[in-house]
């Protein structure tokens, strides 16, 4: 893990050398940024590794079934909700593939940055028989998703690329690798500048019903 604040907004980027799967040690790593961005700094930028932004939960803890999956998605239920509800801007910096709940992390963020390049975005539950969707997963895919692609991407599991993620929600902007990180760390300077009383009024306010569901765990 690698946090740090730099001209008053932190900066987290995770790097598990693999798939950046989503197990309990790099959720509370998630947990300790967010609450550090928060009483420390004016926004947070979350930035994956190159190649791979997250693959999802840890398939290991899923296959074992029972309460260890179940205590894993849980959790992951609470980080989605933390982060929709976090009252500062909160950016994605994505280098890589986003899927499953890697995908669900971008839709948490406010504004979402993807690289150029043979990537794919997407909710692979129902190719993988995961079906339904957890009530975080409904919302997040109905608020932030074009209703044009919500079929498409919910329903029939359908992997975007970067371009195609951009139409169908999943990402806000696209930027060539090189100039990735910056455009990210830029937006999230420029979302950070806006008054943060309202920012965080205004966000909550918009999202209230969604996050009124999604706590329902």
């Amino acid at each position: 893990m690698n946090f740090r604040i730099e001209q008053e907004i932190a900066i987290f980027e995770f790097d598990d050398g693999k798939a950046n799967a989503l197990g309990h040690e790099l959720i509370e790593q998630f947990f300790f940024a967010l609450a550090e961005a928060e009483s420390e700094a004016k926004g947070l930028l979350i930035a994956g590794r190159q190649g791979v932004f997250s693959a999802g939960f840890d398939l290991k803890e899923i296959k074992k079934g029972g309460s260890a999956a179940a205590e894993l998605v849980k959790k992951g239920a609470k980080l989605f909700h933390r982060m929709f509800d976090f009252p500062k801007p909160l950016v994605a910096c994505c280098a890589g593939h986003a899927v499953a709940a890697g995908a669900f992390l971008l839709l948490s963020c406010d504004y979402r940055i993807g690289s150029t390049g043979p990537f794919k975005y997407g909710l692979n539950e129902t190719a993988i028989g995961m079906a339904p969707l957890p009530i975080f997963g409904n919302e997040l895919a109905l608020k932030r998703l074009s209703p044009r692609f919500l079929s498409r991407a919910v329903i029939q599991s359908e992997m975007f690329s970067p371009e195609d993620a951009f139409e169908a929600g999943f990402l806000d902007q696209i930027a060539e690798p090189n100039d990735l990180f910056e455009s990210a760390k830029s937006k999230t300077l420029e979302l950070a500048s806006l008054p943060a009383v309202a920012y965080g009024k205004m966000k909550r306010d918009i999202r209230a019903s969604s996050l009124e569901r999604m706590n329902i765990i």
